[in-house]
């Protein structure tokens, strides 16, 4: 994994949108979510809130954070914090890269290595 795993084209992920990528394609035990903030970044966070069973990729995304559908912590898109109660843990952040038209994810890397 080196390299990486293309996982999308540039604009698969709509700004303010997010794609849940399953476990089959990450090789990890938990579906990793690729979000598209409103300023066009690309960010990747485990999908499955802290706090409680939620999807992720189903917030709302905006200004470097997403919204807990489910009870509304905001998460920074960049480490995974949360910005506000009720969640305390942070999420896994995974790196991403754009090469051309494509997008790599880095499945266990964090974003900030």
């Amino acid at each position: 994994m080196g390299d990486g795993i293309r996982v999308a084209a540039v604009g698969d992920v709509e700004p303010g949108e997010a794609l849940v990528l399953e476990t089959d394609l990450t090789g990890t035990a938990e579906p990793i979510s690729l979000f598209r903030d409103d300023d066009g970044t690309y960010y990747a966070l485990d999908d499955t809130c802290s706090h409680e069973d939620a999807s992720l990729a189903e917030g709302w995304v905006e200004a470097g954070e997403v919204e807990c559908p489910l009870h509304a912590t905001r998460f920074c898109l960049a480490d995974g914090r949360p910005m506000c109660l009720p969640a305390t843990k942070p999420v896994q952040t995974h790196r991403v890269e754009l090469r051309g038209d494509d997008v790599y994810l880095f499945p266990g890397v964090p974003a900030t290595s």
